[in-house]
């Protein structure tokens, strides 16, 4: 029997990961009131690996980077395309239909962990699948609009970037012998400098700096950039991706609680049918992780 340490460390990371991005989907909205969207998503991703690379200098870990093509891959893939497309997508969508759309990632990492992981789903895990995606039909609506269409095109694309991230990271942590610290800072400076060619050529209004301005900004860079992506990257390292992935639909699910608790949004009927079909969803996904850590 395999100590079951490991696995609880992995389950308390996903649980941060969980509030900690839950909560930033709100500051993103917020901090387009003071800035370009690809402004603020490559400060944050700036900000936050030389919040990491500290780290790491401190920590006395090598600064030397993982194999390079897969770390280029995966900063395009989850910090670039992801983010970029996600702070672009709430310019005309609001801030829940937009964490929501993005949290679609967890069906394109099933489809593409398959192939190039080899980790078939079980029966289990799709019937968590399905009930995960009845849930956010549930609660996205769709039958009552979903707002800006560019908005949900560019929501979808960068779930979709997201997933190939996930699958990217899991394959490199197989193959060699990589520290999520590492790899996270890595892969997010090549994704802020990239965000930034992008913010140098997309005309934006100027950025407005402020207290309010400055606050959103180090809560996304220290905590959601930084912080969260790190114990992301611990839950991917120590459970199978299915598991983490499906997972994660837990943060939109808490998104919809704090915006009911911060911004006074309370959810109708259909969401609260929504939230609790991901929620058993999830139960059945994450059961499967832990009967099989056990054998």
């Amino acid at each position: 029997m395999s100590n079951p340490s490991p696995q609880r460390g992995a389950l308390a990371a996903l649980a941060g990961t969980i509030l900690i991005w839950a909560y930033s989907w709100v500051v993103m909205k917020q901090a387009l009131d003071w800035a370009g969207p690809f402004d603020f998503a490559a400060l944050r991703y700036l900000l936050g690996a030389v919040v990491l690379f500290a780290v790491m200098l401190v920590s006395r870990q090598s600064l030397r980077p993982p194999p390079l093509l897969p770390t280029v891959l995966i900063g395009l893939f989850q910090t670039a395309a992801f983010q970029g497309l996600e702070q672009w997508a709430l310019v005309g969508g609001g801030a829940g239909h937009v964490a929501l759309l993005a949290y679609s990632m967890p069906f394109w990492a099933v489809l593409l962990a398959w192939p190039l992981l080899g980790e078939r789903p079980s029966a289990r895990h799709w019937l968590g699948l399905a009930l995960a995606a009845v849930g956010l039909l549930c609660i996205l609506e769709p039958w009552q609009g979903l707002g800006s269409p560019l908005s949900t095109v560019l929501a979808l694309a960068g779930g979709v970037g997201w997933a190939g991230g996930t699958v990217l990271s899991k394959r490199l942590f197989q193959r060699h012998a990589v520290t999520p610290l590492a790899l996270t800072s890595w892969q997010m400076l090549v994704g802020a400098l990239v965000l930034g060619v992008v913010a140098l050529l997309v005309p934006s209004r100027p950025i407005v700096w402020n207290w309010a301005f400055a606050g959103a900004l180090a809560y996304s860079a220290v905590m959601a950039s930084s912080v969260a992506w790190g114990l992301w990257l611990v839950v991917l390292k120590r459970l199978p991706t299915t598991v983490a992935s499906l997972s994660s639909l837990g943060v939109p699910v808490v998104s919809v609680l704090l915006a009911w608790l911060i911004l006074d949004e309370r959810p109708d009927a259909m969401e609260w049918l929504g939230i609790a079909l991901v929620l058993a969803g999830l139960m059945a996904v994450v059961g499967v992780g832990a009967r099989r850590k056990r054998t």
